[in-house]
């Protein structure tokens, strides 16, 4: 990788996490608050069961988004650790290349398309047998 290249992808990577981050900190309410706080203020009595559900639903549907944001902050950060030792741009798995359309497509790419869809295949075959 040139270092026009790796000035490129620093700032991309870098862009990249201050979305993320300014997307974490836009749920930092919800770490804080405890499902039994965030529901407290519907009474059991004044509230329909539906209205209860939706506020559950949504506090989850919130949590699962920040658990990948966090996820994508750190395959962040692992790229911009790759770039500073010199392995950014390798494969994980196979130690070739990783094609520049897909660094272009996904900067934090961590392996080459084929061992990518070998890892997928096999992180859905694992939680299929959970």
């Amino acid at each position: 990788m040139t270092a026009m290249d790796a000035d490129d992808a620093r700032t991309r990577l870098t862009e990249e996490r201050d979305r993320l981050e300014s997307l974490r900190q836009g749920f930092d309410d919800l770490n804080a608050e405890s499902e039994e706080a965030s529901l407290g203020e519907l009474s059991s009595v004044d509230q329909h069961q539906a209205d209860v559900g939706t506020e559950t639903f949504n506090r989850e549907r919130d949590l699962s988004i920040l658990e990948n944001v966090e996820a994508e902050l750190a395959d962040i950060e692992h790229a911009i650790r790759r770039l500073d030792d010199g392995t950014y741009g390798t494969c994980e798995a196979c130690g070739k290349p990783i094609d520049d359309a897909r660094l272009e497509a996904v900067p934090a790419a961590r392996f080459c398309l084929e061992d990518q869809a070998v890892a997928e295949r096999e992180a859905r075959a694992t939680g299929s047998r959970e």
